[in-house]
């Protein structure tokens, strides 16, 4: 198993992950060129791989990515969900371009197109699912490095890494091992000491959990606050003071408003209208014996 050299060989940690994700479990069917990779078979009547040579091709396409100088020749491409947030950790840790979600047709064969690439290694997540990008592929002599199933054709295929393409896990775990070779390859990481990041980055995660992640972490963020802050205080209205009612009862009370003078007024105002009447009545009378002379001459 890898050349003989220990060095090489998986631990038993990665075995251990390996066996716990279900890589080693394919599908209830078979193709006829996938069975050299397989074991044998569950008492579920899956095929079983040998994870041995699971091993083996992992280290063989590490290999082949590392020797691309340019990190951004290499392609990662995932049609289906499961592995989309596989390929954009693998692109983010490795250096390397990530296509996740629908794959433009004629990205590698129409130069017109402006999401045209020339990559030297793609690296596809099911080549049933993206079997657009490895037609393509093969049209221009663009190796391929793919996840197979036990039910996975082989066509255009040039690696081929027996897994479970079909779990979260398995699809996370094998870009995981991936990756960390590639960075050992590349002299960016020690063999000699395990990588700080986690496979759990790499795996799939519906949006529904998440946003139940993001309530539960709020929730229990405003518990601890408020357990280290206490109760919010409730809102009151101070009530007033002995020393302001009793300035309030000793205050002298308001004299009512008395009119002293109306009488006078009242007296002057008839007084003057009453003359103004009389003064009046005169200027009538003179006015009157005046005109009735006129008329009598």
């Amino acid at each position: 198993m890898s050349s003989g050299l220990a060095i090489l060989s998986p631990s038993d940690t990665d075995i251990r992950q390996m066996i716990a994700a279900k890589v080693h479990l394919g599908d209830t069917n078979a193709d006829h060129r996938m069975m050299t990779y397989v074991h044998s078979r569950s008492s579920a009547q899956n095929h079983v791989f040998n994870l041995g040579k699971t091993w083996e091709k992992i280290m063989l396409a590490a290999r082949a990515i590392a020797s691309i100088q340019n990190p951004q020749d290499v392609i990662s491409i995932s049609g289906k969900p499961q592995g989309q947030r596989a390929v954009l950790k693998f692109g983010y840790y490795t250096g390397s371009q990530a296509i996740a979600g629908r794959f433009s047709p004629g990205a590698l064969t129409n130069q017109n197109q402006s999401s045209f690439r020339e990559p030297r290694i793609l690296i596809v997540t099911d080549p049933r699912v993206d079997h657009q990008a490895v037609s393509e592929a093969s049209y221009v002599n663009i190796p391929v490095i793919a996840l197979c199933d036990s039910d996975t054709g082989l066509k255009y295929v040039d690696i081929a890494i027996p897994c479970n393409n079909k779990s979260i896990h398995s699809i996370g775990l094998v870009y995981w091992l991936l990756a960390r070779e590639v960075q050992r390859l590349r002299g960016k990481i020690s063999r000699s000491q395990a990588w700080e990041v986690m496979p759990d980055l790499f795996f799939y995660r519906a949006p529904e959990d998440i946003e139940k992640q993001e309530q539960q972490e709020r929730e229990e963020a405003e518990k601890a606050l408020v357990d280290t802050q206490g109760a919010a205080p409730e809102f009151t209205i101070d009530a007033p003071t002995v020393e302001a009612e009793s300035n309030w009862i000793d205050a002298p009370e308001p004299k009512e408003f008395v009119a002293t003078k109306t009488e006078d007024w009242n007296e002057k105002a008839d007084e003057g209208a009453n003359q103004d009447w009389n003064e009046g009545g005169a200027a009538n009378q003179d006015w009157n014996e005046q005109a009735a002379a006129d008329w009598t001459q």
